[in-house]
């Protein structure tokens, strides 16, 4: 019975533990809203104005290359992101888009050029580059494509034109983001005043609420989840923020770093930790507190959203690889210091291992031990409060349950209104109420499944292959 019950034991640690987490990110994800209603209140010309100080670069000075690695998008999805950055403050003048092309797409030439041709006046250049395919030591990636852009854009602004390396900010992009109307106006500001702009990435949260109207409430419930935790990590003080998705570092600071490694699948926390390392541990992520809104996956079918989801999930677990990136790391320059180094290893390792087996014991970890010796149901149920394992059990789940609740809540706040044309139906309001209890599950399958399967994958030695899933 002993094992049994160490099972259960460590099961019951697991989800007080997770129960406090999620009452923490409920905290800072109210810290974080309230956040946000500030930044789009503040007119950040006006704030520079009164802020800058001799270190400071002249306003005017700030560049921005957009980089947007894509892969058999649709032109009607890639115009749509190209609207929406042609709205940004300053476009015209202040900004490069570089259309990140791979010569794997049949007619990725042809669409960038008619892009590029569509959009050559509302910026101040517009590029497309057509990234090689089997390069010597490459992989079919995204961190390949944008770091082939990004040498190349580098060479053509910096080299060829004279532009300033030290005035130019390099935001990388997933081809359906599309981000808030002031992101890059306040950008100018965080990066112009600030005196370790070579030393910091920035990261706004993001919010799935592109075609939040057209995926099942269960999938609603799930991103509202993931929305509310990433928010959660760049408001809370107590947690180290990592880049995500779509992020912005100086052009100077890639450059020294070597830019994004071509074999890599989860580039955001490598490129982070490579940057880190590279400028001897003085290299920080600050927030942006303007939401940007993406795509959920999707899928013609019920079945084909859900392997969409899990294999998106699968794709972003291939992190777990950079726990033995940053381990080597911290090996290789014994000159930085420890602590800092072993808080951003902590991070990385933390976030891995919950979101896998600790999912695991907790979830099915309690209830197999409750399938196989009933007797410990029965005497936890005959007991009741009494036992301090039940009650923590109970007490866990139901927080968990609550704040699921809250976290569904604060994201419905801010969706953007439903369309007319698609009105509530009872099936979906009845979705919606089951997917509450289901919560356990659901981030059974769609997060810790993956994530153990990635883990094992890496263990074994199997690649993973990059894959765009479908989100329109």
């Amino acid at each position: 019975m002993a094992f049994p019950y160490a099972i259960l034991i460590l099961a019951v640690l697991l989800g007080v533990y997770s129960a406090i987490r999620f009452l923490f990110a409920g905290i800072a994800n109210f810290m974080g809203l309230r956040r946000v209603k500030a930044w789009e209140a503040t007119d950040w010309c006006t704030r520079y104005k009164s802020e800058a100080g001799p270190d400071s670069l002249p306003w005017e000075d700030v560049h921005h290359i957009v980089i947007i690695p894509n892969y058999k998008e649709d032109i009607d999805t890639l115009r749509q992101t190209l609207d929406n950055l042609k709205e940004q403050h300053r476009a015209r003048q202040s900004m490069t888009v570089v259309l990140a092309m791979e010569a794997a797409e049949t007619g990725s030439y042809e669409k960038g050029k008619c892009l590029q041709d569509d959009y050559r006046d509302a910026f101040a250049n517009i590029f497309f580059t057509v990234h090689p395919r089997g390069l010597p030591g490459e992989m079919q990636c995204k961190s390949a494509n944008q770091a082939w852009a990004a040498r190349w854009v580098k060479r053509r602004l910096v080299d060829e034109l004279g532009y300033n390396i030290d005035h130019i900010l390099v935001t990388t992009m997933d081809a359906d983001t599309l981000w808030h109307r002031d992101h890059f106006y306040a950008l100018t500001y965080l990066f112009a005043v600030h005196p370790h702009r070579h030393e910091r990435f920035w990261q706004a949260p993001i919010r799935y609420h592109t075609n939040i109207w057209e995926i099942s409430p269960p999938m609603r419930l799930l991103n509202a989840y993931s929305g509310a935790f990433e928010l959660a990590y760049l408001a809370a003080p107590w947690w180290v923020p990592m880049p995500m998705s779509s992020y912005t570092l100086s052009l100077r600071l890639l450059d020294s770093s070597g830019y994004w490694d071509p074999d890599v699948i989860a580039d955001e926390w490598h490129m982070f930790i490579k940057a880190y390392f590279a400028r001897e541990g003085a290299v920080k992520l600050e927030r942006v507190f303007l939401p940007f809104s993406a795509y959920a996956t999707t899928g013609d079918t019920i079945w084909q959203s859900v392997k969409n989801r899990y294999l998106q999930t699968l794709r972003h677990a291939w992190g777990s690889k950079e726990v033995g990136y940053m381990v080597a790391k911290i090996l290789e320059h014994p000159e930085i210091e420890f602590v800092t180094s072993f808080h951003l290893l902590f991070r990385v390792a933390h976030d891995i291992l919950l979101a896998g087996a600790g999912w695991v014991i907790m979830t099915v970890g309690s209830q197999v031990t409750f399938l196989f010796h009933p007797e410990i149901l029965t005497q936890l149920t005959n007991e009741n409060i009494r036992n301090p394992i039940f009650v923590a059990l109970q007490i866990s789940f139901l927080l968990i349950l609550i704040l699921a609740i809250v976290f569904w809540y604060q994201d419905v706040s801010v969706r953007p209104p439903r369309p007319a044309n698609r009105p509530q139906t009872l099936l979906e309001r009845f979705l919606t109420l089951v997917s509450f209890p289901l919560m356990l599950v659901l981030t059974l399958i769609f997060v810790a499944l993956p994530t153990i399967q990635a883990q094992t994958r890496l263990l074994v030695g199997i690649p993973l292959q990059f894959r765009v899933t479908k989100k329109i």
